[in-house]
């Protein structure tokens, strides 16, 4: 997919309201964007910084990636 593409993609899900939110504690925004780098594909996720103090959110395309993410992550998790 070309990164237009790749937007275009992640717009349509986001949009659809079909995400699925986990929110995780701001100093583990590096940690959890290599996690998903490594783990998915760029469409599958996006990450919005300081969605509230000491917070980062990260949607994701599908409900066993958010599942995953929140096993790898469990203490740093907000909420799910």
């Amino acid at each position: 997919m070309t990164p237009v593409e790749i937007a275009e993609y992640k717009q349509r899900w986001m949009s659809s309201g079909h995400n699925h939110p986990v929110a995780i504690h701001s100093d583990l925004r590096g940690q959890a964007k290599d996690w998903c780098k490594v783990q998915l594909m760029k469409q599958q996720w996006v990450h919005r910084k300081y969605t509230n103090v000491y917070e980062d959110t990260f949607f994701f395309e599908y409900h066993q990636d958010a599942d995953s993410f929140c096993n790898h992550f469990k203490k740093w998790i907000i909420n799910y």
